[in-house]
């Protein structure tokens, strides 16, 4: 099964008999079909598997029971079934295609499943998700060459790019257990800081509290442990993308991560929106990647003709803050950023390739986190550290308050979202996310 390939799921004169994913501007479209995991709210139902349609979740475990599918299809639903999708996960591209395949021919205007089908369907604004998969490891990449210059700026302006970062995709291991879904509260994390011309450190609540743009990129099935997965090979182990704010303690952050990077910095909270885009739904908004010619380009096992050709994505992507007077007040937020995953510095292909060339082991449901998506120009960094320059330069809002870093309460919402000429809009819903104050310390 190609992933790359466009076929008639991605047909844009497709219409839906569910109204609400014919609007013009719904993240779900007949095109999209992205899945979550779900139950009703305010209920002890079982988590089971769900596909966004409009403003609907089609029950997976619902039509399953049904019967509405037959092959692959059915097997995979069946799998979706579950409290997770790992299951689904592990079955591979050729069964994934085959359940959006037939869900796509189940939920066109003039389908014969329409009435059976319609009984399986629960409205968004009634349910509650959980994590999409029981994530074994997470593994956080450092894909932006424009935010890893920016960042390098604030703590080696004369050196700010490291020499191995244009050869090697950059990233270390997080920890899985503090990732949550959208909609996570978190409480302002406390660790060890070094004031301004103290001597020793003090304990105590963040003061620099950040955000970080990026996507999440969940694994399918995996490779055996001591074998690598060639580049060639490397999308057909990725089941889906999901939005992915890695928060982030900066001055933590800046004390600690010597001589082995973030540790307290990073485990405290990380959110992911509860929807996860496919691959093959991705493919109409493929675009090529490309290197600077003055650039090293990459390595023979980092490189390939598919991955030279359509291996970026063109994802677009924006962060919007909403502080608890704009909440209080009614308003929806400012607009902090908006940028594209086409600017990333590695692909996803390269992070899988490279990731196993030592013979690690990848699972299903493990995940990936791109690392900050900036983009090349000012507006399109993907972090208040960048966009304040360090802090120093406050973003001044609409309703007359400022910030440099979060504040108490401060929500952040990230959503992203891909058009281009000639298709059907599709967007990943929102990954938003609360600070709460701290702990006493």
């Amino acid at each position: 099964m190609n992933v790359t390939a466009l076929n008639e799921t991605h047909d844009p004169r497709l219409k839906s008999w569910v109204a609400s994913a014919n609007a013009a501007d719904t993240d779900f479209p007949i095109q999209n079909l992205p899945l979550a995991i779900f139950r009703r709210t305010a209920t002890e139902e079982a988590w089971r598997g769900g596909v966004a349609i409009g403003d609907q979740v089609l029950d997976l475990a619902a039509a399953s029971t049904l019967g509405m599918f037959d092959g692959d299809a059915a097997r995979a639903a069946q799998a979706a079934s579950a409290s997770t999708l790992n299951a689904l996960m592990a079955l591979g591209p050729a069964t994934w295609s085959a359940l959006r395949l037939a869900l796509s021919r189940a939920l066109r205007e003039g389908a014969a499943q329409q009435p059976a089908l319609a009984a399986c369907l629960v409205p968004m604004a009634t349910v509650d998700y959980a994590l999409p998969a029981q994530i074994g490891d997470y593994t956080d990449f450092y894909t932006s060459v424009h935010h890893a210059t920016n960042i390098g700026k604030l703590f080696r302006p004369d050196n700010p790019l490291l020499p191995n970062y244009k050869w090697i995709p950059i990233g270390y291991h997080g920890r899985a257990s503090s990732i949550g879904i959208s909609g996570q509260a978190f409480r302002r994390p406390l660790g060890q800081l070094m004031p301004p011309g103290a001597q020793q450190p003090v304990v105590g609540p963040c003061k620099r509290l950040d955000i970080e743009l990026e996507l999440g990129i969940f694994i399918g099935a995996g490779n055996a442990p001591g074998s690598a997965i060639p580049i060639t090979e490397a999308e057909q182990h990725v089941f889906g993308l999901c939005l992915l704010n890695d928060w982030s303690a900066r001055d933590i952050q800046g004390w600690e991560y010597q001589p082995l990077g973030p540790f307290l910095a990073k485990n405290f909270a990380t959110t992911i929106s509860p929807w996860v885009v496919t691959l093959e739904a991705l493919a109409p908004y493929r675009t090529a990647f490309e290197r600077p010619a003055e650039d090293p380009q990459p390595l023979p096992y980092l490189d390939s003709s598919a991955n030279r050709t359509h291996g970026a994505f063109d994802i677009r992507l924006d962060v919007t803050l909403q502080t608890p007077q704009m909440r209080a007040a009614g308003e929806r937020g400012h607009r902090l950023c908006a940028t594209s995953y086409r600017h990333a510095y590695w692909t996803i292909a390269q992070m899988v390739t490279h990731h196993t060339i030592n013979g690690c082991n990848l699972q299903p449901g493990d995940l990936f986190g791109s690392g900050t998506l900036s983009g090349p120009m000012p507006e399109q960094a993907g972090a208040l550290i960048e966009l304040t320059e360090g802090g120093k330069k406050p973003i001044a809002l609409p309703n007359g308050e400022q910030r440099t870093f979060l504040d108490d309460g401060d929500a952040v919402i990230l959503r992203g979202w891909c058009e281009a000429p000639g298709t059907v809009r599709i967007g990943f819903g929102e990954c938003r996310g609360q600070v709460l104050p701290a702990l006493a310390s």
